[in-house]
């Protein structure tokens, strides 16, 4: 099991993670959650009316990797399409943050879980090696996923690739190249997203 996600009986997905990949995956859901941000929501204590009908930004964000994970609805830069693509986003994207914000803090809290249950197989989770197995109900599959997606996408962002061909090329880099880090980063989250894909459409 280490290093893909398998099925559970009943659902969900399992996946065997040492304690090196536990604090990899908190550290980028815990930034991904930073870089989201809160957008223009309105304050806890405000009016629940009002904060029905909050409308978001009507301009895409201006970080290229926010723009990646909030793209405009219509690609067409038409003046009227692009009127149509900012009252689009005014009315979804503090949605929008909501959900990708709730699915990094799904994965933040089920690592937070392991670690709470040790790695010396209290509670069935001991993975080996100072490990754990991670077990996720459907839902938290879920979450996770859209996580693992949108940190592949930020990653993606910020090594400027657009294309699977770019990928490819990144298994050919140095280990000098100071990109390495966050290539096999990139690399490793694509692998465990592939695996839960395959594990829940089993």
């Amino acid at each position: 099991m280490a290093g893909r996600f398998e099925p559970l009986p009943g659902g969900g997905a399992a996946v065997a993670l040492d304690e090196v990949e536990i604090s990899i995956l908190r550290s980028l859901a815990v930034q991904l959650m930073e870089l989201i941000g809160p957008g223009d929501e309105p304050e806890p204590d405000a009016d629940p009316l009002a904060a029905l009908f909050a409308e978001g930004p009507s301009e895409p964000p201006s970080d290229p990797a926010l723009r990646r994970l909030f793209p405009d609805a219509y690609g067409d830069d038409s003046e009227e399409l692009r009127a149509a693509a900012s009252d689009f986003r005014r009315f979804t994207e503090n949605d929008l943050r909501a959900r990708k914000r709730q699915d990094a803090l799904v994965v933040v809290r089920a690592l937070d879980g392991l670690a709470a249950g040790g790695f010396d197989g209290s509670g069935g989770r001991e993975g080996g090696d100072g490990g754990a197995v991670l077990k996720l109900t459907p839902e938290e599959s879920r979450a996770w996923l859209g996580a693992l997606n949108d940190l592949r996408l930020t990653i993606a962002t910020r090594l400027e690739i657009t294309e699977d061909e770019e990928s490819e090329r990144l298994y050919r880099l140095p280990d000098s190249d100071p990109r390495k880090p966050m290539v096999m980063a990139y690399l490793w989250l694509g692998a465990l997203q592939e695996s839960l894909v395959e594990t829940l459409m089993a």
